[in-house]
């Protein structure tokens, strides 16, 4: 596979980045990008930020008044990408993490930081490759067993269901 360009850009102030982080999050990248047999080299942008940062990007830009955990800003469509003309890498887009967001539910869902973090960019990375969850069925279902293949590569298996119970919620 060819090179991986990941731009990771710390924002906020909340939570320690915990030693490795950055790596792990270079190695999920990379691992999306084999697993969907991605051609040529690749750059993408990290942003790790805060619950206030984050809650005001997605009132922006997708119009919901409330913090989320993470989103995506693809720069490509239908697998045609901008291309950073000095290095020739295909131009993937942004993600933007909530590190507040990342805690809380790595404790929800009883499972370290680094899993929930690696989780997050695997989710947005297949967002930035064009997949979309937001109509659930089976391509839900599709992208979160990508989405697990991952983090069984990564050796961080999921622990625990998604699926919180009625009075957990």
């Amino acid at each position: 596979m060819e090179k991986v360009k990941v731009i990771i850009d710390n924002r906020q102030k909340a939570v320690k980045i915990p030693t490795g982080l950055r790596m792990l999050v270079r190695r999920c990248c990379t691992a999306v990008l084999r697993m969907e047999k991605f051609e040529g080299p690749a750059e993408v942008s990290v942003v790790f930020v805060d619950n206030e940062q984050i809650h005001k990007l997605n009132l922006q830009y997708r119009n919901k008044d409330m913090p989320t955990d993470v989103l995506s800003f693809p720069m490509g469509e239908n697998g045609v990408y901008d291309i950073n003309h000095s290095t020739g890498a295909k131009i993937l887009g942004d993600i933007v993490i909530s590190m507040e967001k990342a805690v809380e539910q790595a404790e929800r869902y009883g499972h370290s930081l680094e899993r929930e973090v690696g989780y997050l960019t695997a989710h947005s990375m297949l967002h930035l490759l064009g997949y979309d969850h937001e109509q659930g069925g089976i391509e839900r279902v599709h992208m979160r067993e990508k989405e697990e293949l991952v983090m069984t590569e990564l050796g961080l298996p999921s622990t625990s269901s998604y699926v919180l119970e009625e009075d957990e919620e």
